[in-house]
């Protein structure tokens, strides 16, 4: 093969170099995730996320201007995207809204409070303080727009006489409370391997979601 074919827009696989570099964001969010579920906010340094990814400090900085910068843009990549798929299928779907109920929390638990990603949460919760910015972030992008996704699913049932009146802004903070919890406490006390310290969390949620609907459940008069 000569030289032009090498190059023209046929060659089936570009340079390994090409494909490495485009996936260096992946890899340093990938590194940035473990590290501040590994050691929290405050003590995750750049050095140690580049170094942990495989690259220099110098190339990290080509990608992210600073750690709040590539916080963001992890919780973006891995949190929000979440969020946009199930207020997609809530959206598309027709179904009962004491069925999407149980499909969101499930669906939460299963691809964040049972994943790495919940130990953002923790991490969120234990460093609030000390990083206001941050935290006000989470709350915008992560929080606020769960919270009002949930919402709308109680907002729904109501509408079409599925559930009781009820206020559902305070509904939706109650009731996805529980399963955050239990997210930030497999970060912790499970780690710890306690015997008798942790309910198995699809029974938590089968429990969680007989309380809902009872509370939901319309007055019959």
């Amino acid at each position: 093969m000569d030289s032009a074919d090498a190059t023209s827009p046929e060659a089936p696989h570009a340079p390994r170099w090409e494909r490495r570099k485009e996936s260096r964001p992946a890899e340093l969010l990938a590194a940035a995730l473990d590290l501040f579920v590994e050691r929290g906010y405050a003590a995750t340094r750049l050095d140690d996320i580049a170094s942990r990814a495989g690259v220099s400090k110098g190339t990290l900085y080509l990608y992210f201007a600073n750690k709040e910068e590539l916080f963001k843009a992890l919780v973006r990549e891995n949190i929000v995207v979440l969020l946009d798929r199930f207020r997609t299928e809530i959206a598309d779907s027709d179904a009962p809204a004491t069925l999407l109920i149980e499909q969101f929390l499930r669906g939460w638990w299963r691809d964040f409070g049972a994943t790495r990603l919940a130990g953002i949460a923790k991490l969120i919760m234990a460093e609030a303080g000390n990083f206001p910015e941050v935290a006000r972030f989470f709350h915008d992008e992560v929080i606020e727009p769960n919270g009002a996704l949930l919402g709308s699913i109680i907002g729904r049932g109501i509408e079409r006489g599925e559930f009781r009146p009820v206020d559902v802004e305070t509904a939706a903070h109650l009731w996805i409370a529980p399963l955050v919890m239990k997210a930030m406490w497999s970060h912790s006390f499970d780690l710890c391997r306690i015997a008798g310290a942790s309910v198995d969390p699809e029974r938590l949620i089968d429990a969680h979601l007989d309380l809902i609907r009872a509370a939901l459940r319309p007055d019959p008069r």
